[in-house]
């Protein structure tokens, strides 16, 4: 296995347990790596959490515009990439990331059907090809991520969509992991241990591979 860092991204509808498998995921490289480091998105940095607060957070007195929270989830991003993910993936550190870009494409893309053009000049100017070495797809129905989503609590701004926008999530999700390599696809609607086993199994394959 080589000493560079290693960058990977978990995906998935709300409720798919992404922050079960960022858990899994780290305790299973932790005797295989020297130094892992975990982020989320939106968030990371202060101009991160800010973003956050402001994407997450509903607002009923001003509505936030799909392009307006397109451009804040990519401030977000170039601030934890140059700042955050960068840094440590040049000191051998490995990454573990709750989303990342494939959610733009999926939200703002096919949920919000912001322009997929400007969405990718955005992306070039922002991130000059950076990408992931690794993306996790933990595969859910809509139906039943949000089932699970609103069980933990109070729904913030994203979870109130309509079950339709997730619906279009869901499909724009498939239609940009058929274009995309080195992605691992989980049915997430498993039970726990046999998602964990397959984590396993997948961070076993790619180990190997590195």
């Amino acid at each position: 296995m080589t000493s560079k860092g290693h960058f990977i991204v978990i995906e998935g509808l709300e409720g798919a347990g992404k922050s079960t498998a960022l858990h899994t995921i780290k305790r299973l490289l932790g005797d295989h790596v020297p130094e892992i480091i975990t982020t989320r998105e939106p968030g990371g940095t202060r101009v991160g959490e800010v973003a956050r607060h402001l994407i997450k957070e509903p607002t009923p007195d001003e509505i936030l515009d799909a392009r307006a929270e397109l451009l804040l989830l990519y401030a977000s991003r170039v601030q934890l990439v140059e700042q955050v993910i960068k840094p440590a993936l040049a000191r051998g550190c490995w990454v573990i990331g709750d989303r990342f870009e494939l959610s733009t494409w999926a939200y703002q893309g096919g949920g919000r059907k912001l322009d997929r053009e400007m969405i990718g000049h955005l992306s070039s100017f922002c991130l000059q090809n950076f990408k992931p070495d690794l993306t996790i797809f933990l595969d859910i129905s809509p139906e039943l991520g949000l089932k699970r989503a609103l069980k933990r609590g109070k729904a913030d701004r994203i979870e109130q969509e309509s079950l339709n926008f997730f619906q279009n999530v869901y499909r724009s999700y498939h239609e940009q992991l058929k274009k995309m390599n080195n992605v691992a696809i989980i049915d997430a609607s498993l039970p726990l241990p046999a998602v964990q086993n397959t984590i396993r199994q997948v961070l076993n394959a790619y180990l190997s591979a590195v």
